[in-house]
């Protein structure tokens, strides 16, 4: 893998070939951070990376400059080398063992934005539930963004809180925050005012 943008630009990091992951190609990341630079001063940024696999969403952010990053992994050895690479650029990452539901229920801490990148043959239900329980739990600050990437074959935009989704080759990255809810308060502040 390759980090793309930031201080590590163009930096190779070879992750062992027995972890069980598909990681974001270089296109899609490419891709995802545009929006997000559109969006945010990346220094500012507290960021959780679900299902982090090799670590490769959090290095590029880690790159740009991103001081608060929280890595969840179920596997240990994709815990393991994420740790070691933290550890060797000094990157401030601290990478946790969990279940990612598991994690999302007992979780008390706020993000401003959460990266998701589940596999993709998990059922419906799990991507959804996912969303649901960022918000239930209040995991995202209020103008904090949740990213969820996953196939054409999983449909998120019924959900609460959904705002936009890209498509990049075979992956979509789907969009979630508190946006259009603020918007409808400071519409219905101004029909109280009137």
């Amino acid at each position: 893998m390759r980090i793309i943008s930031g201080k590590y630009k163009g930096r190779r990091i070879t992750a062992p070939k027995n972890l069980p992951v598909r990681p974001t190609t270089d296109m899609s990341k490419e891709a995802l951070f545009n929006v997000l630079n559109n969006h945010y001063e990346f220094e500012d940024l507290k960021v959780l990376d679900l299902f982090a696999g090799t670590g490769n969403i959090s290095y590029e952010f880690a790159s740009r400059g991103v001081k608060n990053i929280t890595c969840v992994d179920g596997d240990m050895g994709c815990v393991k080398f994420i740790k070691e690479t933290a550890k060797l650029y000094d990157f401030p990452i601290a990478a946790v063992k969990s279940d990612v539901i598991k994690y999302l229920e007992r979780n008390t801490n706020s993000y401003s934005l959460i990266f998701a990148d589940p596999p993709y043959g998990f059922e419906q239900k799990t991507f959804e539930a996912i969303v649901n329980l960022v918000f239930e739990k209040n995991s995202l600050s209020e103008e904090g963004m949740l990213v969820i990437e996953h196939s054409k074959f999983t449909k998120l935009d019924h959900l609460p809180h959904f705002s936009f989704m890209k498509s990049y080759g075979g992956s979509i990255f789907s969009f979630f925050n508190f946006e259009e809810e603020i918007e409808e308060a400071e519409a219905s502040e101004k029909i109280e005012k009137s």
